[in-house]
């Protein structure tokens, strides 16, 4: 799971630098531990960015909507990488395993991710979504939303780049999957990959739902409710959850390690 930040880093670096804002991958690795760590206390993995536009933007001042753009299609993107690892989770145990209740909720995030790539870079949806300005302006948030749509919209002239983002982010997704497999090879749970490939990336998706702090609760019903129709009993499906969680959180401790050094910097500075 560590090894998978830095090609992530590298990902988001390659978006920032079409729209001209240049960063070291070193810093961005950083930002993605800091985030991890944030996103122990905030809800979803959605908190986490924000935390990556909060630090970014501040280090390059006037360019918070190419940096709010930037993360948000990474995240979009993942969330498509995601769907399309799920399909073919979905073709590999057709017939091996019984998961077909699970085909509505990847419905529900295919639909979802067709319609946002429709909103963000259609040209002739933009005379639509000008009509909601109104409403916006009245909430108050007309322009962070309009910042970030149009450090979305940019990338509709780098396909290349998008699809490069994508094809990387599948790979990456493909082997965090494999996380969740030992995890549950380590509680006694004996499947093979093959279901994981049907779970991990609609789990993936299930926990960007601002639901609880952290997807807690979330993610332990998740896996009791997927591995128990495998024939899986509650108390390791339950281990096999918290385990994944317990990963997640060493995820975190680099980026507590580097903020609890800034902080001791900055004390002894001041």
């Amino acid at each position: 799971m560590i090894g998978t930040v830095w090609p992530m880093a590298w990902r988001w670096q390659r978006l920032l630098d079409v729209r001209g804002i240049h960063e070291r991958l070193s810093w961005l690795t950083r930002a993605y531990f800091v985030a991890y760590t944030a996103g122990q206390l905030l809800p979803t993995a959605v908190g986490g960015d924000a935390v990556r536009i909060y630090e970014t933007a501040r280090r390059h001042p006037g360019r918070g909507g190419p940096v709010a753009g930037s993360v948000l299609l990474e995240r979009a993107l993942g969330g498509a990488a995601t769907l399309a690892l799920a399909a073919v989770g979905f073709a590999l145990a057709l017939g091996h395993y019984d998961v077909g209740a699970y085909l509505w909720i990847e419905g529900f995030f295919v639909l979802g991710t067709i319609v946002l790539a429709v909103a963000f870079f259609s040209r002739r949806v933009r005379p639509l979504l000008a009509k909601t300005v109104p409403f916006l302006r009245l909430i108050r948030v007309e322009r962070p939303i309009r910042a970030a749509y149009e450090g979305i919209h940019a990338y509709r002239d780098h396909p290349g780049l998008l699809f490069g983002v994508f094809t990387l982010t599948l790979a990456i997704q493909t082997i965090r999957v494999l996380a969740i497999w030992l995890a549950g090879r380590a509680v006694g749970v004996d499947l093979s990959p093959r279901p994981y490939y049907v779970m991990g990336p609609l789990l993936f998706l299930v926990l960007l739902l601002p639901i609880s702090v952290n997807g807690i609760a979330v993610r332990e019903s998740f896996f009791v409710s997927f591995l128990g129709k495998l024939g899986v009993n509650a108390d390791q499906a339950f281990a096999t959850g918290f385990l994944f969680f317990v990963v997640t959180l060493c995820l975190s401790a680099p980026g507590a390690v580097l903020l609890a050094y800034q902080s001791l910097r900055g004390f002894r500075n001041a």
